[in-house]
This record gives C-alpha cells, structure tokens and sequence, in this order.
C-alpha cells in the first residue's frame, strides 16, 4: 500500500480509505507486504471488519493522533504490552519504538521498572524479546 494515496487504488486492488492523520504527517501503518497490511496477512478474510478497524482506527487514526509524538505512542504501548503479557504483539511494537526514537537502553530501563509492577516473568520475557530484536 506504500505510495497510495487516499482514495487510489493501492496494489493489489485495495482502494485506501480516508483516514484522519496529522496534516503533517500520514496515518502510521504497519508495513505491508505483497499489497496486504500486516492485519490481511494475519487474518485474510477471515475477519473483514476487524482487518478494516485494524488498518483505518488502530493504525491509521490512533497512532496518527498528534496528541502524543510516536516515541511516547510506543512507550505507552510498550508498557502495556509487557504489563498485559501480550507477546504475539510485543516484538513488532519494540521495532517500531526503536523506529520512533526510544533507543534500547530506554526499553532496557522501562522493561527492568515493569518487573516490579507488571511481574517478573512479563518483564523476562519481554528483556528476551528485546534482545532478540536487537541482536538479531
């Protein structure tokens, strides 16, 4: 869907919808591949409504709001993925702090303070995660 703009048909035939963003700034989205946002590749047809809230609520108007910068956006998310235990979304969340700024000594210090409010083995596996992102 890179180079779409809204309302043109986006490769693969999918027609992008009007999304409020900063004027500044498009509507974050999660990298597609092959046409298809990350939410079509994980869901297909299965889930059409929650692929659409997905792609034009969660990734296009919530995280293109302005009232937080993208940094904060991901710290916020950051910590209540670890504090939730919310693993299959943790990995792609930490790229994405790290793409907005936080470096990852910052994610380093923010996971460490999450282990005492969040538990142990929430912030263990997340330490874990994080090191594979980084490290590769």
């Amino acid at each position: 869907m890179a180079g779409a703009t809204q309302g043109q048909v986006a490769e693969g035939g999918r027609v992008t919808p009007p999304l409020a963003a900063s004027p500044n700034k498009p509507p974050c989205r999660l990298p597609a591949a092959r046409g298809k946002t990350r939410a079509q590749q994980l869901l297909g047809d299965t889930a059409p409504d929650l692929v659409r809230l997905t792609d034009d609520v969660l990734f296009g108007e919530v995280w293109g709001d302005p009232g937080l910068s993208p940094r904060d956006r991901s710290l916020v998310t950051v910590a209540a993925l670890v504090s939730l235990y919310r693993t299959d979304q943790l990995g792609s969340h930490l790229r994405r702090a790290l793409d907005n700024g936080l470096s990852k000594d910052e994610l380093v210090h923010a996971i460490t303070r999450l282990a005492f409010y969040a538990g142990w083995p929430s912030a263990m596996s997340a330490m874990g995660q994080l090191k594979q992102v980084t490290e590769g």
